[in-house]
């Protein structure tokens, strides 16, 4: 709860703004409050000297949200993530069991999110502790798979008043990351997406200027453009991006490229693409700091830093339903963008899930990740993980 105790004093007056909204009786909405749910047994076997993990972990959000108020709302969310009976055998990233293989949920209780927030006339202003999530995450998201997810504090306003044009811009001086409290950046990060809808899909152009706010150069400047759309069983998307960094007096620059096809058929779903983190002669890898990185290139999230050689992620996915749920299973093959002498082959995997939902409240799900590693010289090993989860909300 040491986080609750340290309420800064915008929270303060969030608290206070709640309170004075609810109380109003001619309120345009009613006030919400929800509970979400979720508990989750993981389990890794890595092809190193850490000891096999497993983690069976609860994570408990409580949401308010205050009735409309002459177009003013506030939300206010407690996030807690706890062990259960006792299955702790993982190195949470804190410090603890550092013996064992990683799984990135630690014990936390935190202030997920509080913020005010104006709506009118497509206008949509909020400042305070938010989530943030643009376009399909590659470069801003939650980290929703993970107990602790990402949240940002942050002034966040989008245009969206037109039919076809959507324009956001945030500002973030806090990343509260998925590790607890204590692994937290300050920072100084500008966010700027644009996005058309033409007759064949959303063209969207994006500016993310980030930076830690460590007091030594450390900045990561992205520009980018992106067109998705779907034109009767057929899907497509292309994405192309450069970055330029600055970390302890070095420059590095770096270009990303993104292409995906999918053709639904009365039963299947297949899916084609390629994705290339490019490299800057092998010294650095193109970045996505803020990214819900564990939905890109494996679910056995061997590449949550890109490796300085780059990265080449070939993939197929065939998704359906079965017994009133989904499936997806999908192939990656791995390869370095620049190759060296000792680095070229960074490997494939095996990915697979099944999820259902039960009445309105209740889901479940099973999940596989099998990795096989490439050249030794690029420091992965062959990590086998398995997931099994309930959740509810209300």
């Amino acid at each position: 709860m040491q986080t609750v105790h340290k309420l800064s004093k915008l929270t303060a007056l969030i608290l206070l703004a709640s309170t004075s909204v609810s109380a109003n009786a001619n309120s345009e909405t009613d006030a919400k409050a929800t509970i979400d749910l979720n508990l989750r047994y993981e389990a890794v076997d890595q092809d190193n000297a850490k000891k096999d993990a497993s983690a069976l972990t609860l994570r408990t959000r409580l949401n308010y949200t205050t009735a409309s108020y002459n177009d003013f709302t506030a939300v206010i969310e407690f996030e807690d993530s706890r062990q259960v009976a006792g299955v702790n055998s993982y190195n949470d990233t804190v410090g603890n069991n550092t013996e064992y293989s990683v799984i990135a949920d630690p014990e936390t209780t935190e202030l997920d999110q509080a913020y005010v927030q104006y709506k009118k006339d497509g206008i949509t202003a909020k400042v305070g502790r938010q989530v943030i999530t643009l376009d399909n995450h590659r470069y801003v998201g939650h980290v929703g798979w993970r107990q602790d997810r990402q949240t940002f504090d942050a002034a966040t306003i989008t245009y969206a008043a037109l039919e076809k044009v959507k324009m956001s811009y945030s500002y973030i001086n806090k990343r509260n990351r998925i590790f607890s409290d204590e692994k937290d950046f300050d920072s100084k990060d500008h966010l700027l997406n644009i996005a058309y809808k033409t007759s064949y899909g959303k063209l969207t152009a994006y500016s993310y200027l980030l930076e830690i706010d460590e007091g030594t150069a450390n900045s990561l400047d992205t520009f980018g453009v992106s067109f998705n759309g779907k034109k009767d069983n057929f899907s497509y998307s292309a994405e192309f991006a450069t970055q330029d960094s600055e970390s302890g007096g070095t420059d590095y620059s770096a270009s990303y490229m993104a292409i995906q096809g999918g053709y639904s058929f009365d039963t299947l779903t297949l899916k084609l693409g390629a994705e290339v983190l490019g490299s800057d002669e092998a010294m650095y890898g193109f970045s996505t700091p803020l990214a819900t990185l564990h939905k890109f290139n494996g679910w056995a999230d061997m590449f949550l830093g890109t490796p300085k050689e780059g990265l080449v992620d070939l993939y197929v996915s065939v998704s359906g339903k079965a017994f009133g749920g989904g499936w997806t299973v999908t192939v990656h093959d791995y390869s370095a963008d620049e190759s060296t002498d000792t680095v070229d082959d960074l490997g494939s995997e095996i990915n697979a899930v099944y999820t259902k939902k039960f009445a309105n409240n209740y889901s479940a799900g099973i999940k596989y990740a099998a990795y096989s590693a490439g050249d030794s010289a690029a420091g992965n090993v062959d990590t086998d993980k398995v997931w099994l989860w309930v959740g509810a909300k209300f």
